[in-house]
């Protein structure tokens, strides 16, 4: 089950905007920086494809400008 977090970058002024529609998605969680215009997101999916899905609809949200992945680990199903 692959879990990674992002910061993600929204553009000027649509941070607001961007925590909305992140916090649409089922498999993300969302935190706000409260002293910076970005967002930590934590995704969790049940596999890589479902992952690469994910992916692709968030950098199609018109409000994020930027997603830098910091971390992910993938844990093995038993």
């Amino acid at each position: 089950m692959p879990i990674k977090s992002y910061l993600a970058h929204p553009h000027k002024g649509k941070k607001r905007y961007l925590e909305i529609a992140l916090s649409d998605f089922k498999e993300c969680e969302v935190l706000p920086a409260e002293n910076e215009e970005i967002l930590v997101v934590v995704t969790e999916t049940e596999s890589k494809k479902e992952e690469d899905e994910l992916i692709a609809k968030l950098e199609a949200l018109p409000s994020l400008k930027l997603l830098a992945m910091v971390s992910g680990f993938d844990t093995p199903k038993n």
